[in-house]
């Protein structure tokens, strides 16, 4: 599929940043759509937040003293969006000097995942057994006619991921590419969209490319073009879709 698919998908590429941004640059402007960019990701995925949430926790005024604070899964969501996000941005200067990206994401993945849910373990909602390894039991997307593979796969289906970025010279491709097979695959119970979308970002910059936020009001159109990818084997609407949202967010 990653062969057949990659001059498609190149086909799609924006011009890449000449010379790419050094890596202060880069992070003033990640961090600058990080509230824009959580909001958007979290929602996506049906979390009720705001952004006025969303700096609260990012800003530590949330307190899992506080009961309200601990009950509130939306709380607990945007929290663990901040810790990973800022795992992420640590892989991407691991990258930025010099690191295989697709290596980095392969030693970074479980750390990024624990952090999306460490806050839910914090306050008793998750156990901490529940964060290890890849899921246990089958998945199926709602609306979608894709079934990703079952639980026993996973393992090697995540192998072939990590083998293929690390071997995939070109950074756009790495992104959308990757993006779609880690959704794919749907390696853990929850968190996949998001996890997508972070290993999306880590690729497009080790190209040089911006943080892109992919927009809840463009959810439909998001959706509709994983799934003409996984059940309809077209991966160019999802490629022309993640450029025009890069051209959204710059």
């Amino acid at each position: 599929m990653w062969s057949a698919w990659r001059e498609r998908v190149l086909a799609q590429r924006p011009i890449p940043p000449a010379p790419r941004p050094e890596l202060a640059l880069y992070l003033e402007q990640a961090n600058a759509t990080y509230v824009r960019d959580a909001y958007n990701s979290l929602s996506i995925e049906g979390y009720r937040v705001t952004p006025d949430l969303i700096v609260r926790v990012a800003s530590g005024q949330w307190d899992l003293s506080r009961a309200e604070d601990r009950k509130q899964a939306d709380a607990m969501a945007a929290r663990g969006y901040f810790e990973a996000h800022t795992k992420v941005l640590a892989s991407i200067a691991q990258a930025y000097g010099g690191a295989s990206a697709g290596a980095v994401f392969e030693h970074s993945l479980a750390v990024w995942y624990r952090a999306l849910f460490s806050p839910s373990v914090q306050a008793g909602i998750l156990e901490p057994w529940q964060l290890a390894g890849y899921r246990e039991r089958a998945v199926y997307i709602t609306a979608s006619r894709h079934v990703p593979p079952p639980k026993d796969a996973v393992p090697a289906c995540m192998q072939t991921l990590f083998e293929l970025l690390r071997s995939e010279p070109d950074a756009w491709v790495r992104a959308v590419l990757g993006h779609f097979v880690f959704v794919f695959i749907h390696p853990y119970g929850d968190g996949n969209g998001r996890l997508g979308r972070f290993l999306l970002n880590l690729m497009l910059a080790s190209g040089g490319y911006p943080w892109t936020v992919l927009r809840m009001e463009r959810r439909s159109s998001y959706m509709a073009a994983l799934e003409a990818a996984s059940a309809d084997q077209n991966i160019e609407p999802f490629a022309r879709f993640v450029a025009e949202e890069m051209a959204g967010t710059t």
